[in-house]
């Protein structure tokens, strides 16, 4: 007696569902690197920090989920690369290297590669996973933010801890809880309209 089993269908992000090969790829890449620069305008300076409150941070881990590691690391690596070449596309308009959050910025490319790969393993699918996979995108952002703050501005890293991660906290746990909804949210929909 032979049990047959039904080969796995592989781990899909939501942009696998858009039809299309290399120019969808392309598109959503561009349209990825689009949407973290809208989202890095929107920022707000705060007095005590050098570090802007901004919403790129939200819109490069959305990138990643959505887009999936290479996609979504490619995205935030050509806003990268346009940045540091002299385009004004960071928070506050600034470009180059030499300031306080471009950590963070350089964060942004390893937090989309991970949170792109830990969605292309379906922990966008329930509320508590999605909840893990954008904690750990944001502490990979911190992880590189923090050390080049303190080094830029010249503090120790409980000092760059104080500036850099501690005003954030509120707005990360918001960010988390909208992505908790949104993700699990969008493949019950594709789930449902699958059936």
């Amino acid at each position: 007696m032979s049990a047959s089993v039904a080969p796995s269908r592989p781990a899909l992000v939501l942009a696998d569902l858009v039809p299309g090969a290399r120019v969808r790829d392309v598109a959503l890449t561009l349209a990825g690197t689009a949407f973290i620069t809208v989202a890095g305008y929107i920022a707000i300076p705060l007095p005590f920090t050098p570090v802007p409150l901004s919403l790129a941070t939200f819109a490069v881990l959305l990138t990643g989920a959505a887009l999936g590691p290479a996609r979504g690391a490619t995205s935030a690596l050509i806003y990268l690369v346009l940045g540091v070449g002299g385009v004004p596309l960071f928070a506050s308009g600034n470009a180059g290297w030499a300031f306080s959050s471009f950590g963070y910025i350089v964060g942004y490319v390893i937090a989309a590669l991970l949170v792109g790969s830990l969605a292309r393993r379906r922990a966008d699918r329930t509320v508590l996973s999605t909840i893990g996979l954008a904690g750990l995108g944001s502490l990979t952002i911190y992880a590189c933010g923090v050390p080049w703050l303190a080094g830029f501005v010249g503090v120790d890293l409980a000092t760059a801890i104080t500036l850099g991660v501690v005003p954030f906290l509120i707005g990360d746990a918001i960010k988390i809880v909208a992505m908790a909804g949104l993700l699990p949210g969008t493949w019950r929909l594709v789930d449902r309209a699958h059936r």
